[in-house]
């Protein structure tokens, strides 16, 4: 298991995403995680602003190597408001990756453990996510245990 060190820290700090961020390969990140097509220099403003309007119930965080100036991790989290448990709320942490030349260097704990303090700071009574069955290893790494079964109905 690679370590990181100080420089490699400072190198690449955990911050949410801004609107900037499209122009540093964002887009392309995500097309590393799943179907991502581009999208416009609109579409992209459009979305981050709708987003912004969540306030801190919606946060997508990024890290950047600010030696390339590239993003290279990337994860979001939205707190869902419930009845039960006394109308708490839970964490959805989702769209979590990082790029293939950087992994091994504990960036995707980092985003992880960033999405779940923000989740807990906000009150969440438990933070919750999808994976792969390759990524159970990773996610238990980051705390998290496996339980029930994910179902997905997709309409497109």
């Amino acid at each position: 298991m690679q370590t990181t060190n100080s420089a490699e820290n400072d190198m690449f700090q955990v911050r949410k995403l801004e609107i900037t961020d499209k122009n540093k390969g964002f887009i392309e990140l995500l097309q590393q995680l799943t179907v991502c097509d581009s999208v416009s220099d609109e579409a992209f403003d459009e979305q981050f602003h709708e987003l912004a309007k969540c306030g801190d119930g919606h946060i997508i965080c990024v890290i950047e190597d600010y030696t390339s100036g590239k993003i290279v991790a990337t994860g979001s989290v939205f707190i869902e408001m419930k009845f039960i448990r006394n109308c708490g709320k839970v964490g959805h942490i989702e769209d979590v990756v990082v790029d293939s030349v950087v992994r091994g260097k504990q960036l995707g704990k980092r985003i992880v453990d960033f999405l779940s303090d923000h989740a807990r700071a906000m009150g969440c009574y438990k933070v919750i996510l999808d994976c792969s069955v390759e990524n159970i290893p990773f996610y238990e790494k980051c705390g998290f245990k496996k339980k029930e079964i994910q179902m997905v109905k997709y309409y497109v």
